[in-house]
């Protein structure tokens, strides 16, 4: 009996040592993982052949966590969740957001990632029939826009958003694919999306003849990176910043870029040259 008590107790102690080791507050620092959401969003965003998750967004942030010690854990989820959930604190990052002052009461922002205009897509056929120069113009026609669950176009459509006038024209749109689709089944007149992401949605779709980006630019507001106050500190941010900086003047930021949105990049502007 004195021998086998003499076997236990030293095998027992040692896994005590081993996990009150692991449990330390030390080894939990070590291991530094942010939730990244993601979604398929090209050329932001999306699944590769080898199923792969990349994307310009999903690049350059796990790029920047790399040299920050730190690893992206992404999830995929839609726009309206995956801002709920950064709220919440179950998110931690949420690139391509723009910076709107009810968002600052829950997130911080990174700096400025990325510059590509907001624009309205129209059918083909009504282009000639309304004609806008500016998105404000639909409020004296019978133009029925299509606008996403809780993304934001800019500070142009929050302004015109507050008058009862221009939301009669607005119908709601749960996922940009199938704004697409009611595009061309003639049930919205136009739907508002990233330049870049709506031509190659179109194109996948062989739908780039019958829609057709209009000459109204909603907006041309920069694109961040949002993250939750309640699992981010303003050091982390800090941090996160220096990095993106250094891509930037390093040429990383402009290699992720031009690999997947085919045009030169303007360190300065953040958008094609």
């Amino acid at each position: 009996m004195n021998l086998l008590r003499f076997r236990i107790l030293p095998f027992f102690g040692v896994l005590v040592v081993g996990v009150s080791m692991l449990l330390t507050p030390h080894a939990q620092a070590e291991v530094c993982e942010k939730t990244v959401r993601w979604n398929d969003d090209m050329p932001y965003s999306s699944r590769n052949t080898d199923g792969i998750i990349t994307g310009f967004y999903v690049d350059v942030v796990q790029a920047a966590l790399q040299r920050m010690g730190c690893s992206a854990v992404m999830v995929e989820m839609p726009w309206g969740r995956a801002l709920a959930e950064l709220e919440a604190g179950r998110l931690d990052m949420l690139p391509g957001a723009l910076k709107t002052e009810p968002r600052e009461a829950f997130a911080w922002f990174s700096r400025p990632l990325n510059k590509s205009p907001n624009v309205l897509f129209v059918a083909k056929s009504a282009r000639d029939k309304f004609n806008f120069r500016k998105l404000g113009d639909i409020i004296d026609s019978d133009f029925q826009l299509g606008t996403q669950v809780n993304v934001s176009y800019g500070t142009q459509f929050d302004e015109l958003s507050k008058n009862p006038a221009f939301n009669k024209h607005l119908s709601p749109v749960y996922a940009r694919k199938n704004g697409w689709k009611m595009l061309q089944l003639g049930r919205i007149d136009g739907l508002i999306a990233d330049e870049v992401t709506g031509l190659i949605e179109l194109r996948q779709l062989n739908l780039n003849e019958e829609i057709v980006k209009s000459a109204v630019v909603v907006s041309e507001d920069v694109a961040m990176i949002a993250l939750s106050k309640k699992t981010i500190d303003t050091q982390f941010v800090s941090r996160l910043n220096k990095n993106l900086d250094n891509m930037i003047n390093d040429g990383t930021y402009a290699r992720i870029r031009e690999k997947h949105i085919p045009c030169k990049t303007s360190a300065q502007t953040l958008a094609c040259k």
